[in-house]
């Protein structure tokens, strides 16, 4: 089932992983591995979750790095449903 709306993975970071731990954004990314500044893409949305940050989110806060990248997924998808028009597309159906 398509989620409406769902939130940009960085949103979900903060509220349950960042904001709970009562850390800063730097002491987060330095966990992580990562720039200050592409940590905070992340989180603010100018930047997607990829594989190799969904293995870092799974070994320093949690969660499989699957569901990480489900969340990216599930963002992702509902974004273009709402910019691209498939209403003229048919399925192919087989003899």
């Amino acid at each position: 089932m398509a989620m409406f709306n769902p939130p940009h993975p960085g949103e979900i970071i903060r509220e349950f992983c960042v904001e709970p731990l009562g850390i800063s954004i730097t002491e987060a990314a330095r966990a992580l591995g990562i720039t200050r500044k592409t940590f905070s893409a992340l989180l603010n949305g100018r930047a997607g979750l990829s594989p190799e940050m969904a293995l870092r989110l799974s070994r320093v806060f949690g969660r499989s790095p699957e569901s990480w990248l489900k969340l990216q997924l599930q963002y992702d998808l509902w974004k273009t449903e709402q910019s691209v028009d498939i209403s003229n597309l048919r399925r192919i159906e087989i003899a």
